[in-house]
């Protein structure tokens, strides 16, 4: 695929009163591709998303969860040495935002938990009061594990390979 091929499939305003309500748009969007352009998907993708504070990888292992997660903090600009969170759990990067202001990415990987109780005594549940408040952000891969922790709105994102190379994700923002 020579161009990431970014489908609108669904874009609705729900509406409160007379005035639209922003904050509660449900946006679907397929983005479609492989290693060779997976920069031009996370630029894509963050056209789209880079408003919101918290984000819910889901996708087979091997699928392409913290592939994808990297490049965004490539994109980002992160300052600190991106890795899996696997054993960690948590991981904490930095860069600077546009008006160049320290910020803060928690990476979280939930593969690893029990339950709820132990992603609240990891301090999972901490990270995402901070991404709640715009302070922070949170990738958070396998959310299945603890999706009691999700605060909306957040992006919901599936990915899947289609063959060796190529990905398939979807993503829509759930909202309150």
């Amino acid at each position: 695929m020579g161009s990431v091929l970014v489908h609108w499939v669904n874009f609705l305003y729900f509406y409160r009163g007379n005035a639209p309500n922003f904050a509660s748009k449900t946006r679907n969007l397929d983005f479609h591709y492989t290693l060779d352009n997976i920069d031009k998907a996370v630029i894509d993708f963050w056209s789209h998303y880079g408003q919101y504070h918290l984000f819910a990888f889901h996708g087979d292992m091997g699928a392409g969860k913290t592939t994808f997660i990297h490049k965004l903090c490539d994109y980002l600009q992160v300052q600190d040495s991106v890795s899996s969170p696997t054993f960690a759990l948590i991981n904490e990067y930095h860069f600077l935002s546009k008006s160049n202001e320290d910020r803060m990415i928690y990476h979280m990987d939930w593969y690893r938990l029990k339950d709820t109780a132990e992603a609240i005594n990891a301090g999972m549940e901490d990270c995402m009061e901070h991404a709640a408040s715009g302070s922070a952000i949170c990738f958070i891969e396998w959310p299945e594990k603890a999706k009691e922790l999700l605060r909306k709105p957040y992006v919901d994102i599936r990915i899947e390979s289609t063959d060796e190379v190529s990905r398939v994700m979807t993503a829509e923002v759930i909202a309150g």
